[in-house]
């Protein structure tokens, strides 16, 4: 990007800020580290500063990295926080700080990044939401990696489960979303003369993430979340004011899905692409109850709804041994559009279950508009 590109960007930011009172976010996008996010975010605090916006450092990660150092040599910084904890002095963003400081616009890095126990909210990107509702416009950065509903395909990539994560509705909520793009060749370049990482991690990075045929993967994925983002914001902006069908999700979970998971983060990129509502259901018959159920079931269902109340679901618990009768009721309530299902794995007696409670259930419906999804 050149400087008169930088330059239109910096300005179209600052427009969007002067549009409204709420914070505006600003999300810059890669497909992994060391493309550049980082050093972007700098350049454009140094930009903004000299069109005279307020805007201060609330967390930068360098990594180290020279060139990351020299760059946020001289701008504006919050101080961090020490924190102690396990007899170690750790630093962390001052999220109060921020809000007490009251900068018109903050650079936070490293939005999936897990908070120290203990902390005011448990991760970086719920002081992110907070900052923004106090007013606050906010610049941050995220690798695709860290997209809750992109795990699974990430996982398939790399063979490695990324344990920090974001909500996709929170992409929703940004203004703007940059892609950072870097070709594979240079990125390893930059790794192997220590730009990335120190040089004790770049052995283990070239058999991890940075091998070629696993960045160009990575390449397509946020490619195609930013095109989408775009396509989403332009739809809306256009036919906002047209009588189009508004999509409402409804995913249906049981105490003995441990594919649950996978049916809930589906179903939340869905509720994402459409920018739309969406609930998760569980039925618990009298079979289901917490003293005839065995612990490990009791806790995959917990943590099953806690992800979806994470992601942005409207969790929804009924007690009823009609499940599909109960379901179908909930969808007529709720104005679902599309309801989805997931087969479980377990047995053939639970599988064939679920089955005739999907029969019954596209019975019930069949008067509807309502689609149903299977998800195997």
């Amino acid at each position: 990007m050149n400087n008169d590109d930088r330059e239109q960007n910096v300005q179209h930011f600052l427009e969007l800020i002067r549009q409204s009172r709420k914070g505006k976010f600003k999300l810059y996008l890669g497909m992994i580290a060391g493309v550049g996010k980082t050093y972007r975010m700098l350049e454009e605090t140094r930009s903004l500063l000299q069109n005279g916006a307020d805007v201060k450092i609330g967390y930068i990660e360098t990594h180290g990295r020279e060139e990351i150092v020299k760059l946020a040599e001289g701008l504006p910084t919050i101080p961090r926080k020490k924190v102690f904890y396990k007899g170690r002095e750790l630093e962390e963003m001052d999220l109060q700080a921020i809000l007490n400081i009251h900068p018109e616009i903050v650079i936070v890095d490293e939005l999936a990044h897990s908070n120290i126990p203990g902390s005011r909210n448990e991760k970086r990107w719920q002081d992110v939401v907070e900052i923004l509702n106090a007013g606050i416009n906010v610049i941050s950065a995220v690798n695709i990696q860290h997209i809750d509903s992109l795990s699974a395909d990430v996982e398939l990539i790399t063979g490695i489960d990324i344990k920090e994560r974001i909500p996709d509705y929170l992409l929703g909520q940004a203004d703007d979303i940059v892609n950072i793009d870097l070709p594979a060749d240079e990125l390893i370049v930059r790794l192997k003369e220590g730009k990335i990482y120190h040089p004790s991690k770049v052995d283990i990075a070239l058999r991890n993430f940075f091998q070629p045929e696993k960045i160009l993967q990575l390449r397509k994925l946020a490619l195609k979340q930013v095109v989408g983002q775009v396509e989403r914001k332009i739809e809306a902006e256009i036919f906002s004011t047209s009588k189009q069908r508004s999509e409402r999700f409804l995913a249906c979970v049981s105490s003995n899905e441990k594919n649950a998971r996978k049916l809930i983060r589906k179903t939340s990129r869905m509720a994402n692409f459409y920018s739309s509502q969406w609930y998760v259901v569980y039925v618990q018959t009298s079979k289901e109850s917490f003293d005839k159920i065995n612990l490990a079931s009791q806790r995959h269902l917990l943590n099953n709804l806690e992800l979806a109340t994470e992601l942005g679901a409207e969790v929804i618990r009924k007690k009823s041994n009609d499940i599909s009768g109960t379901i179908c009721t909930i969808a007529l309530e709720k104005q679902i559009t599309t309801i989805l299902v997931g087969l479980p794995v377990i047995s053939i007696f639970k599988t064939l279950r679920r089955k005739n409670i999907i029969r019954e259930l596209l019975r019930k419906i069949s008067g509807t508009k309502i689609d149903i999804i299977i998800v195997s």
